[in-house]
């Protein structure tokens, strides 16, 4: 049939009232399993595979969609272990709910894009977001829940980021002093540090940065240890690198590694930074922790399965997402005031860098 058929046009042409097909698609408890049967097989043949969501959410005011705003491209979204786990834990909660998840890019603008924005009944919004992704998303006045993003106006889950580097690097410096009797050469590999889309140090002024992004209170964190301890890091002595992969994150360990006098600890960003560093340093004939010790951020699965497995700092990840959506679907049952929960870390120390 050329013409979409509507749930009342079904129902006169099957012979059957709207309630009935209406059941069959939303409630087979209230249908024997023969009636659904036939109704659902009639309907595909009319062309008709049920109600359409977005209309339903229109007249329901509710949809049971959640969706889920990614700061970067899908594509980069799905490679990234870190949003994978949030993820898991988003999804754990909204099955329990029996709610629909949608996932978003905030790299996209498009008109395709902002009429899937208006189905969900509440948004999380994973990461800083650019663009008009985030005016578009407000504009709807939804309930929202910012992951990893500071801001006063929105429910906020975070975790304390400057603590857990804090925490990881005093761990190294100490381990390296005592332990080892060696002098500290620490160099920092770090994430999206400065606007720039290459692999490079530090400038002086880069390192003056006052930020509440992530990588920034990462780097505070290291640096008060540094602080704490005596420990000088230059800036010439910190890499950024542009995006959390491996090809990037291998540029600058193999700069690092190669400078004179070589670093004998690596403070990395991310879980995937610090692999990659070790991936480098075995190319480099580095034995790592005797004559280097790693450390990274996240605690992604592989940390635990490398050889060496990966002193890291556990960010729960996955309890990241369950609190998020618990907090999200809170807030679209009940008026509930703007909360602002940061989680805990959790320094894990593995044979990359023991006690």
């Amino acid at each position: 049939m050329n013409k979409k058929l509507n749930l009342t046009q079904v129902a006169k042409q099957l012979g059957v009232s709207i309630a009935t097909v209406s059941n069959a698609f939303n409630r087979p408890d209230q249908l024997s399993a023969k009636l659904r049967e036939r109704i659902l097989s009639e309907s595909s043949k009319l062309g008709y595979h049920g109600p359409n969501l977005a209309a339903r959410s229109l007249r329901m005011g509710a949809s049971g969609v959640i969706g889920v705003m990614l700061a970067d491209s899908l594509s980069y979204s799905f490679s990234d272990p870190v949003a994978s786990q949030l993820l898991q834990g988003v999804s754990e909660v909204l099955v329990d709910n029996k709610k629909q998840l949608l996932l978003l890019s905030g790299n996209l603008d498009s008109a395709e894009q902002s009429s899937a924005e208006s189905l969900p009944d509440g948004f999380i919004l994973y990461g800083t977001m650019k663009g008009k992704s985030l005016e578009q998303i407000e504009r709807l006045g939804k309930p929202i829940v910012k992951v990893d993003c500071r801001t006063e106006g929105s429910h906020t889950v975070n975790i304390d980021n400057e603590a857990g580097a804090k925490a990881v690097a005093l761990h190294a410096f100490t381990n390296s002093l005592v332990t080892h009797k060696k002098d500290i050469n620490a160099a920092i590999l770090g994430l999206r540090l400065i606007d720039s889309a290459r692999v490079c140090r530090l400038m002086p002024e880069d390192a003056c940065i006052d930020s509440q992004e992530i990588s920034q209170s990462r780097l505070k964190g290291y640096m008060q240890a540094a602080k704490h301890l005596d420990v000088n890091i230059e800036p010439n002595k910190i890499w950024h690198i542009p995006i959390n992969e491996t090809t990037s994150a291998e540029q600058a360990a193999r700069e690092a590694l190669t400078t004179t006098p070589r670093p004998n600890i690596l403070l990395c960003m991310s879980d995937v930074i610090a692999l990659s560093a070790v991936r480098v340093a075995r190319e480099l004939g580095i034995s790592i922790p005797e004559q280097l010790q790693v450390t990274g951020f996240d605690d992604i699965p592989e940390a635990a399965r490398s050889q060496p497995s990966l002193t890291t700092v556990c960010q729960q990840s996955i309890e990241k997402g369950r609190v998020a959506a618990k907090l999200l679907l809170d807030s679209i049952s009940n008026d509930i005031e703007t909360q602002h929960i940061v989680l805990n870390t959790r320094l894990v120390v593995r044979n990359s860098c023991p006690d």
